[in-house]
């Protein structure tokens, strides 16, 4: 990127454009919990939890043998993804099964792989 491109020289500020963006703008607690939100997919391990229950509801023992973990480590990282309203879960019998919590994580998700492949098909 040049450098020129990364700065605007102009002193002349658009009223009409920041008053805009301004009234749209959602209060500080919304978007605070916003980086929160997106903080959850900044750990390796649950994205790849949340990428094995995009493609089907698995349980913990499953997901501990296909990350290669222990069912410890799988449990905490779901514990996570519950309280981020991300998985949900139900049993059967003495299983437990996760998936995820409705088509909003799945198409967040799913969005997001579609950016980063999109850098892999450019290369």
């Amino acid at each position: 990127m040049a450098k020129d491109e990364l700065f605007c020289d102009c002193e002349m500020i658009h009223e009409d454009v920041v008053e805009s963006a301004r009234a749209k703008m959602p209060d500080e607690d919304e978007l605070y919990d916003l980086a929160d939100f997106f903080k959850i997919f900044g750990d390796s391990t649950r994205v790849k939890i949340i990428w094995a229950l995009d493609e089907q509801e698995m349980c913990v023992c499953d997901i501990a043998a296909l990350l290669n973990m222990s069912k410890s480590a799988i449990s905490h990282q779901l514990r996570t993804l519950k309280q981020a309203d991300l998985v949900k879960h139900r049993r059967d019998g003495k299983v437990v099964y996760y998936s995820l919590k409705d088509d909003h994580v799945k198409d967040i998700f799913e969005k997001g792989m579609e950016h980063i492949k999109e850098k892999y098909i450019q290369e």
